[in-house]
């Protein structure tokens, strides 16, 4: 077993969910990404654990329901940990797990570099750091995102409460990515307008090489134009047969982990520090109303970003203290 993803294993489940040696602990892994599945599964065994792992095949897209067995057992488990190269974040079973009491990290398409280096972040620094972002977005009441690069957008958040995704996953019912660092939100839900530029990554595509980009235009709250090459198409095919609600404008977030780099994982990417993330799909785990199984985010590098009138980002640098 490789020692350095051993460690960061270990560190995710000693730290991040403060695994207890006499919980139930269920591993959700793919095909894919089995080598992460079981080095948590070693890890759990070191710290005393009586670990449970469960492997399915790859999922189609990022919000797909994973097997009916895996949704049961979910339920059933105190912690769960998912390395699955599809996201079970915006999912039923992710939902009703939590409802249940169980604390769950997601690791949607983590790379073992990823989880390596952002494992070994200080998350009580970047859970002070989340924190304090989520409580500014909170209190606001309109978004605005402006780049170089053509983004302008505005998104209304009045009366809607940011989440704090601090890769600390305590308390029951609570959920996170892994590794994380982002506050985030969704906005109003029909009112969001502008122009998204994405020029970081893509959920479902991946990173976007210097000069690529997919520019996205919102009118109430939904995209209704995609372009931008080849990319664009790509994106294009993932939403069109899930049909209107797909384009949905889903979520707003920022990142706040100072060890995530852009390498194509969306996982990482939108945690990186100095880029905003806005998500097309499913918005229920934000509290919204479109269920649809797809959420996918885009990552804006640079952005200067208002909140009623007052700058908290400025081309990428995070003005809240």
């Amino acid at each position: 077993m490789d020692s350095d993803l051993l460690k960061a294993a270990g560190i995710a489940l000693k730290d991040c969910l403060k695994l207890q040696r006499d919980e139930s602990l269920l591993i959700v892994t793919d095909t894919k990404l089995r080598e992460i599945g079981e080095a948590l599964r070693e890890a759990a065994i070191r710290l005393g654990n009586d670990p449970v792992l469960m492997q399915t095949e790859v999922r189609g897209r990022d919000g797909e329901e994973p097997p009916a067995p895996v949704s049961i057992a979910m339920a059933g488990s105190r912690v769960v940990v998912a390395p699955t190269a599809r996201s079970l974040t915006h999912t039923a079973a992710r939902r009703e797990a939590c409802a249940a009491g169980a604390r769950v990290a997601t690791m949607p398409g983590i790379l073992r570099e990823t989880m390596i280096r952002c494992l070994n972040a200080d998350y009580y620094a970047i859970a002070e750091r989340t924190k304090r972002a989520t409580e500014v977005l909170t209190a606001g009441k309109v978004l605005r995102v402006t780049t170089g690069a053509g983004t302008d957008i505005t998104l209304p958040i009045g009366g809607i409460r940011a989440i704090a995704s601090t890769g600390l996953i305590h308390e029951p019912g609570g959920f996170g990515n892994l590794p994380s660092g982002e506050a985030y939100m969704m906005p109003v839900e029909g009112s969001s307008a502008g122009v998204f530029v994405v020029d970081g990554s893509m959920a479902g595509i991946g990173a976007l090489d210097a000069g690529e980009s997919i520019t996205i235009r919102v009118e109430k709250g939904s995209a209704v134009e995609i372009s931008g090459g080849a990319q664009a198409a790509a994106l294009r095919a993932k939403l069109e047969p899930l049909g209107a609600r797909a384009f949905n404008v889903a979520e707003f977030g920022i990142g706040t982990n100072d060890a995530a780099r852009i390498t194509g994982s969306i996982l990482e990417d939108e945690k990186v520090m100095g880029t905003i993330h806005i998500a097309l799909g499913n918005n229920m785990s934000m509290g919204g109303t479109v269920d649809v199984p797809v959420h996918l985010d885009g990552i804006v590098k640079s952005p200067t970003v208002e909140l009623d009138g007052r700058l908290i980002m400025e081309e990428g640098t995070l003005l809240i203290d």
